[in-house]
């Protein structure tokens, strides 16, 4: 989604384009037509923009929409005991790649008493011998 929108309204008098204080936006004449351009890196949402342009032609709510936009989906890895969430499998295989092993999938509370019960074993195999 583009969040700087350009409506109807627009005819293309550069005022948005001259009072970017940030240097955000820019437009090309090329032939028949003029393209206005805009390059969000460089926004500061100031609304200056949307302030100046006398033909209210940007719609600067869009800038404004509290919203999340899901970018990328991975799967999960989950503790081995109780199914919480740990990290994602292409974690996983980072760290697998630079271990050399592969991580026990483990919350930190089963990874604690994971370890106090291999504690235990082996003091209770060295208190036989």
């Amino acid at each position: 989604m583009s969040y700087f929108v350009v409506n109807e309204n627009c005819n293309g008098c550069l005022s948005c384009v001259e009072n970017c204080p940030a240097n955000a936006l820019a437009w090309k004449d090329e032939g028949p037509k003029r393209t206005i351009l805009h390059n969000m890196a460089r926004c500061v949402r100031c609304a200056n923009c949307w302030r100046i342009c006398p033909q209210h032609a940007i719609e600067f709510q869009h800038f404004l929409e509290n919203q999340w936009y899901e970018v990328k989906t991975l799967d999960l890895v989950h503790c081995k005991i109780c199914g919480a969430p740990l990290y994602t499998a292409d974690l996983k295989r980072t760290i697998s790649e630079k271990m050399g092993s592969e991580p026990e999938p483990l919350c930190p509370k089963h990874r604690e008493s994971e370890f106090a019960a291999r504690q235990a074993f082996i003091a209770l195999r060295k208190s036989r011998y």
